[in-house]
């Protein structure tokens, strides 16, 4: 894939602006939500795709038991292959874990199902919900962007998820009961930053499974952009057959069907979240905005109503 000469020298920039003691620092971002069926993980796969076709080094985590995403970019199940269950639990040292995918500078954590016991092995264990935090750090200096794919439950692999990530990407399907899911999602990241990462900011809300076609989905993106702002992608990511059919065939959409409405959707996705690492990078290292353009709900009031939750989520818009 062809990379604009205009983003070759906004990736150089950024390089440049997070580059520290000889190697890059990656920016950590989970792609979560605690409602299941969103795209979460069709999002990890394709936007971890489209950031390595313009030039980065990615890191893609699979942290849900389920495997999807190692699936989903070409690794069929094999119980011989180390996973992230063996560095988490099993002292594995990262480097023997990781991957190298079909995908150019993409590199995987993968996962499967004895991750499940994860959750159970690390209810006794010191600094829990850190774990993942400690096995990432030593390898931020080797990719740009760490995208983490979370199980769709607020439990212990989440928690690990959140505690380990710069910020969070929200997929949302455009539904009537997508605001109030959001919504729940940014009280418990309000309750994450009291205890366990008080810097998490959220990276943006991404419009799913959009259909132009029908007013629903034009109501429910209308709706979530009035109530947060500039807090939404304006990338929307529509319901397209060819990304759904990509992950039967282990492929991400770039190498499936580049041509299609999905390719093309989550390219400019890709563009969306380097363009907002260079807002950051212009804010300065101190800025706590999201990578969506709006102010860091750091020291919003868990207690606040609604719209004032959303306020503080939103901010005011760069």
């Amino acid at each position: 894939m062809l990379v604009p000469r205009e983003t070759s020298c906004l990736l150089e920039r950024i390089s440049g602006r997070f580059r520290k003691s000889g190697g890059l620092l990656a920016r950590v971002i989970a792609i979560a939500n605690q409602k299941g069926g969103v795209g979460k993980t069709t999002t990890a796969i394709n936007l971890a795709a489209s950031l390595a076709a313009f030039g980065e080094k990615i890191l893609l985590v699979d942290c849900d038991p389920q495997g999807n995403t190692t699936g989903g970019i070409g690794f069929p199940k094999d119980p011989a292959r180390r996973t992230l269950y063996h560095a988490l639990i099993l002292g594995e040292p990262i480097e023997r874990v990781i991957q190298q995918t079909q995908v150019g500078r993409l590199d995987l954590i993968p996962s499967d199902k004895n991750l499940v016991g994860a959750a159970i092995e690390l209810v006794g264990a010191e600094s829990r919900e850190y774990r993942l935090r400690e096995l990432l750090a030593a390898l931020r200096e080797r990719y740009t962007y760490i995208l983490i794919d979370c199980p769709p439950a607020l439990d212990l692999l989440a928690l690990n998820a959140l505690a380990a990530s710069d910020s969070v990407l929200v997929p949302i399907q455009c539904e009537y009961l997508a605001l109030e899911g959001v919504s729940e999602l940014l009280d418990t990241l309000m309750r994450i930053r009291r205890t366990i990462n008080s810097q998490i900011a959220i990276e943006g809300i991404l419009l799913t499974m959009y259909d132009d076609r029908t007013i629903l989905s034009k109501q429910v993106a209308a709706d979530l952009r009035s109530f947060f702002g500039a807090q939404v992608f304006t990338t929307v990511i529509p319901r397209n057959v060819r990304l759904a059919e990509a992950p039967s065939h282990g492929k991400s959409i770039l190498e499936y069907d580049i041509h299609s409405k999905g390719a093309e959707a989550y390219t400019q996705l890709a563009k969306e979240v380097i363009a907002n690492a260079e807002k950051r990078a212009g804010a300065g290292a101190g800025s706590a905005d999201s990578g969506a353009g709006a102010g860091s709900p750091a020291s919003a009031d868990a207690d606040a109503g609604p719209n004032e939750r959303a306020d503080a989520a939103g901010g005011s818009g760069s």
